[in-house]
């Protein structure tokens, strides 16, 4: 998308695993519209990275809002059912 809006957010967790839990959880949620926007999801080390990039700043804002809603849920799931256990 050239001349395309962008944003990054990296968001940190207590481990590799709990930001890889955040991962699979919200990479499956493709945008809605298509065209016009792409978000790429990343993990490293205890960081998701997520990046955004959109030809218009309100399908950008929406989709940020809506990624937003949706971390705020699976962290909560997270703190609800504990820290996760790493595997040996």
């Amino acid at each position: 998308m050239e001349g395309a809006l962008s944003f990054q957010l990296d968001v940190p967790f207590p481990s590799h695993l709990e930001a890889q839990i955040a991962h699979n959880s919200l990479a499956p949620d493709r945008e809605p519209r298509k065209g016009g926007i792409s978000k790429t999801l990343l993990v490293t080390d205890n960081i998701l990275h997520v990046q955004w990039k959109a030809a218009e700043a309100r399908i950008l804002r929406v989709s940020i809002n809506s990624f937003l809603d949706n971390l705020s849920l699976v962290l909560q799931t997270i703190d609800r059912f504990g820290p996760a256990l790493e595997r040996p």
